[in-house]
C-alpha cells in the first residue's frame, strides 16, 4: 500500500511540473502576442491623430485657438476602450493638451513626463503610470520648419496581465483534471489487485451463508490481502458451523409446537419436497423493475404472500411465475423471460408472463375485479360479466398455464401452487397436460353461497377448472362449506363430506381451510432497526393537535367498509362530545384499481365524506379525520400501528384481513385495542378484539368509546392473547401447512402424459360426461 501511495504522489508531482512548464510557455507566448497587437493598434491610432492635428503653432494669434482644438481631439479619442488617454506636447516637453482622466494620473507621476520629453523618435514601450501598467507610444509632429511637438498615446495594458492570470487558472484546472485521471487509473489498479480478491471472498461468504457449499477463492498468503482473507475465511467457517447447529436444533423441534420461522419452514419444505421442485403462479410478482430517477430500480411490492412463499422457493430452488407489469421488467429478463432473484442474493427463478393492454383490461380489471371480486364479496356491488372479458380471462389463464408447463418441463412430479381467483381455469389446464404434477390453489377471497355464485354465466367452467387441482385452500371452514355446496348444486360429482373432498371424472380434490397470517417478530429482533416516530411526532407531522390516535389501513375498496367507518366516527363525536379535540382518526388509504369506475367513485365519495365531517367538527389545529391517500411503506404503516390507541377494521366482507393481524403483531408493547368486523375471517381467530357489525353505526360509535375507555389491564390481557394466536399461527405455519398437505397427496403415475406446453386448451367436461359419472 505504501508503494502505491508513493507511486501516486510521484505521478502527481511529475504531471504538475510538466503542466506548469507548458503553462508558463503558453503564458509567455500569449503575452507577447497581446503586446504586439497593442503596439500595432497604438501606431495606427497615432498616425490617424497626427493627420488631424497637423503642425503645432506655439506662438501667434492661432496658438490659443489651436490649443482648444487639440484639447477637443484628445478628449474625443481618450474615451475609447482600453485607451487610457491622449496627450500632445511641444518640443520642450510642455503639455499642450491632455485627456482629462489622464491628466490626473500624470500629475502624480512626473517621471513619466520626463521620460516622454527625452524621446525624440517614433516608438513605444511599457511604463507603470501610478498603479497601472500602460503602453506609451510617442509620435513626433513635424511641419515645414521641422519638429513642432509630440503626440503620445496611452493604452491601459493591465488586461494583458489579467489574461495571463486566466491562463494560469486554466493550467491549475488542467493539473487537477490530470490528478483526478491519475487517481482514477490508480484506483482501477487497486481494485484489480485488492478489491477483486476481496469481492471473491465476499461472494464465497454469501454462498456459505446461503447454505451452498463452494470452494474458497484462491488467494495466496503472499498477496497483499492474503492474511486478511485467511482470517475472514476462518470466521465464515465458524458461522457456517453455527448455522448448521441452529438448523439441527430446528429439525429437533419439528415434532414440537415451537414457533414457525423462515428457517424452520425451509427445513420443513426440504423434508417434504425432498428432491422435488415447487412452482408458484400468481398475478403479482415478488420483484418489479421500474424506471426511476436514477435508472432502473428494483421494487418489492408490499405483500404477505412474498413473505410466506419466498422461503419455500429458496429451499427448493423453485420458480415463481407472475405477470411482468413493471415499466422496466422486459429489460431485466433473459431471452426465456427469466431472471434470478432476490437481486442481492439470487436463490430462485422468476419467470415473467407478458400480457397486452387489452388482455390485462379484460382478464384483470374486467373479469377478475369487476366480475369475480364483487361476486365473492357480499358488499352490495353488482358484478359485471362481459363475454370479451371472459375471453381475455381464458386467454390469460392459457398463457400462464403454458409458462408453468414450460418451466416444469424435465421435472418429475413437480409441485404447483396457484394463487387466487385470477387463475380458476389454470389447475385443469396444467393437470390435463401434467397429471403427475401435484397442483394446489389457494383462494384468497371469500367463497359465496351457491345462489350468489350462480350469478356468474360461466360458473360451471370456473368450478371445473378449479377441480383440476388436487388441493383447494380457503381461509375458513365456512368458505369450504359454501364451495362444496356450490359444487353440489352446479356439477355432477361425488362429494365426500367426511374428508371434504370432491370426486369428479376420476379425479379427487381435497378442500381444506388454511387461515393465512403475517410474519411475527419478537421485540428483540427489532432492536437493530432505527426507532419509529412516536405519537406526538406523528401528530406534529400531520399538523394536528390531539391526545388519542385511531388508525385504519386499507386499499380504497368498497368491501373495506371505509364509508361505514367514517359514519361511525361521526356518530362517536355526536354521542361523546368529550372526545372532540382529543381523538383523531388517521385513515391510510392506498389507491387501488382506479381504472374501474366503482373504485374511482368510491375515492371521490370518501374524500367528500371526510371533508364534510371535518367541516362539521374541526376546531383550531384539531381535525377529527386525516385521510392519507397514497401508498405507504410497511415501515411507515408500522409507526401508526404502534402509536395508535385503537385500530379499526370494518370490512363488509373479507376472506381474512391481514391488517388486523399486522396491528396485533406490531404491538410488542402489548397495548392498543382492535375493533374488528365480524364479517372478516380474522374475527374467527382474534376473539379478544371488539367484534362489531360495520353496518351498525351506533354499535361502532360505542365500540370506539369502549376501546378508548378500556381498563389498561384488560387491554393488556386482550392484546397478549391475540398476540399469542398470531405468533403461533403465523405466515410460515400457513405455508408449511399448505406444502405438507400438498406433499401428502398420492399421485397415480400415468404411463404417458402430455408434457408439451401446447396442451393448454381448456376443455370442461361435457354434460354427457357428467351424466356418466
Amino acid at each position: 500500500m505504501r508503494v502505491s501511495v508513493r507511486l501516486i504522489l510521484s505521478l502527481i508531482a511529475g504531471v504538475t511540473l510538466v503542466t506548469f512548464l507548458f503553462a508558463r510557455s503558453e503564458v509567455q507566448d500569449e503575452k507577447r502576442g497581446l503586446r504586439s497587437d497593442l503596439e500595432r493598434r497604438a501606431e495606427v491610432l497615432a498616425e490617424i491623430l497626427a493627420e488631424d492635428i497637423g503642425p503645432i503653432e506655439t506662438t501667434g494669434p492661432r496658438a490659443r485657438l489651436q490649443e482648444r482644438h487639440l484639447q477637443a481631439i484628445v478628449e474625443h479619442f481618450g474615451n475609447r476602450e482600453r485607451l487610457a488617454g491622449v496627450a500632445v506636447y511641444d518640443t520642450e516637453g510642455k503639455p499642450l493638451a491632455v485627456s482629462s482622466k489622464l491628466a490626473q494620473q500624470l500629475a502624480h507621476d512626473p517621471a513619466v513626463t520626463d521620460e516622454i520629453a527625452r524621446r525624440d523618435r517614433e516608438g513605444g514601450g511599457f511604463l507603470r503610470v501610478g498603479p497601472t501598467e500602460m503602453h506609451v507610444f510617442v509620435m513626433p509632429l513635424t511641419g515645414d520648419a521641422g519638429a513642432t511637438g509630440k503626440l503620445v498615446i496611452f493604452h491601459d495594458a493591465s488586461y494583458i496581465g489579467a489574461q495571463s492570470l486566466e491562463i494560469w487558472r486554466h493550467a491549475v484546472w488542467h493539473v487537477l483534471a490530470q490528478v483526478l485521471l491519475i487517481t482514477f487509473i490508480t484506483i482501477l489498479i487497486v481494485r484489480w489487485s485488492i478489491v477483486g480478491p476481496l469481492a471473491r471472498t465476499a461472494q464465497w461468504m454469501r454462498e456459505m451463508r446461503a447454505g451452498r457449499k463452494s470452494p474458497p477463492p484462491k488467494i495466496a498468503e503472499t498477496d497483499l490481502i492474503g492474511p486478511l482473507s485467511h482470517e475472514v475465511m476462518s470466521i465464515a467457517r465458524s458461522l457456517v458451523a453455527a448455522r448448521a447447529a441452529a438448523e439441527e436444533e430446528a429439525r429437533l423441534r419439528e415434532a414440537g409446537q415451537s414457533v414457525w420461522t423462515a428457517d424452520r419452514l425451509r427445513i420443513h419444505v426440504q423434508a417434504k419436497l425432498q428432491d422435488g421442485r415447487l412452482f408458484v403462479v400468481s398475478n403479482r410478482e415478488p420483484y418489479e423493475h421500474v424506471i426511476g430517477d436514477k435508472g432502473i430500480e428494483v421494487v418489492v411490492p408490499a405483500s404477505g404472500l412474498v413473505t410466506a412463499i419466498e422461503p419455500v422457493l429458496v429451499a427448493c430452488d423453485g420458480t415463481w411465475i407472475a405477470h411482468g407489469g413493471g415499466s422496466a421488467d422486459t429489460q431485466a429478463v433473459d431471452r426465456h423471460d427469466r431472471l434470478r432473484v432476490p437481486p442481492e442474493r439470487p436463490q430462485y427463478t422468476l419467470r415473467r408472463v407478458w400480457l397486452s393492454h387489452e388482455e390485462e383490461d379484460g382478464y384483470y380489471y374486467g373479469f377478475s375485479n369487476e366480475g369475480l371480486w364483487p361476486l365473492c364479496h357480499i358488499a352490495h356491488t353488482r358484478p359485471i360479466f362481459r363475454t370479451a372479458d371472459w375471453a381475455s380471462y381464458q386467454s390469460a389463464n392459457r398463457k400462464f398455464a403454458r409458462a408453468a408447463l414450460e418451466e416444469m418441463e424435465g421435472t418429475e412430479e413437480p409441485f404447483l401452487l396457484v394463487q387466487d381467483y385470477h387463475f380458476a381455469l389454470l389447475p385443469r389446464m396444467v393437470k390435463e397436460a401434467r397429471p403427475d404434477a401435484r397442483v394446489g390453489i389457494f383462494w384468497h377471497i371469500p367463497w359465496p353461497n351457491p345462489q350468489a355464485f350462480g350469478i356468474c354465466p360461466w360458473q360451471r367452467e370456473l368450478l371445473d377448472g378449479l377441480l383440476g387441482a388436487d388441493l383447494i385452500g380457503f381461509h375458513t371452514q365456512s368458505h369450504c362449506n359454501y364451495f362444496l355446496e356450490t359444487i353440489d348444486a352446479s356439477l355432477e360429482s361425488r362429494i365426500d363430506r367426511e374428508h371434504f373432498a370432491v370426486n369428479r371424472g376420476g379425479h379427487r380434490t381435497l378442500v381444506k381451510p388454511f387461515p393465512i397470517s403475517v410474519a411475527f417478530s419478537e421485540g428483540a429482533e427489532n432492536n437493530d432497526r432505527p426507532p419509529l416516530p412516536d405519537r406526538s411526532t406523528l401528530f406534529r407531522q400531520l399538523g394536528v393537535e390531539a391526545a388519542f390516535l385511531g388508525v385504519g389501513v386499507d386499499r380504497i375498496d368498497y368491501t373495506k367498509g371505509i364509508l361505514e367507518r367514517f359514519r361511525g366516527i361521526e356518530r362517536f363525536f355526536e354521542k361523546y362530545p368529550g372526545y372532540r379535540e382529543k381523538f383523531t382518526f388517521v385513515q391510510i388509504g392506498a389507491p387501488s384499481r382506479t381504472r374501474i369506475k366503482s373504485y374511482s367513485d368510491l375515492m371521490a365519495e370518501a374524500e367528500w365524506e371526510v371533508e364534510r365531517i371535518n367541516e362539521r367538527f374541526r376546531a383550531g389545529k384539531w381535525r377529527p379525520i386525516v385521510f392519507l391517500k397514497r401508498h405507504h411503506s410497511h415501515r411507515e404503516i408500522e409507526a401508526y400501528y404502534r402509536a395508535a390507541h385503537v385500530c379499526l377494521v370494518t370490512s363488509l366482507h373479507d376472506g381474512m384481513n391481514l391488517v388486523a393481524k399486522e396491528f396485533v403483531a406490531s404491538r410488542d408493547d402489548e397495548q392498543g385495542a382492535l375493533i374488528l368486523s365480524g364479517f372478516t375471517g380474522a374475527s374467527r381467530e382474534l376473539r379478544d378484539a371488539i367484534i362489531v357489525n360495520p353496518y351498525d353505526t351506533e354499535a361502532l360509535a360505542d365500540a370506539i368509546r369502549a376501546a378508548l375507555d378500556m381498563d389498561p389491564a384488560e387491554r393488556n390481557a386482550r392484546m397478549q392473547r391475540m398476540r399469542r394466536v398470531v405468533k403461533e399461527h403465523n405466515i410460515y405455519r400457513w405455508a408449511a401447512s399448505l406444502i405438507a398437505e400438498l406433499s401428502e397427496i398420492r399421485i397415480e403415475k400415468p404411463e404417458k402424459f402430455a408434457g408439451s406446453a401446447d396442451a393448454t386448451t381448456y376443455r370442461p367436461q361435457s354434460p354427457r360426461a357428467e351424466a356418466s359419472v
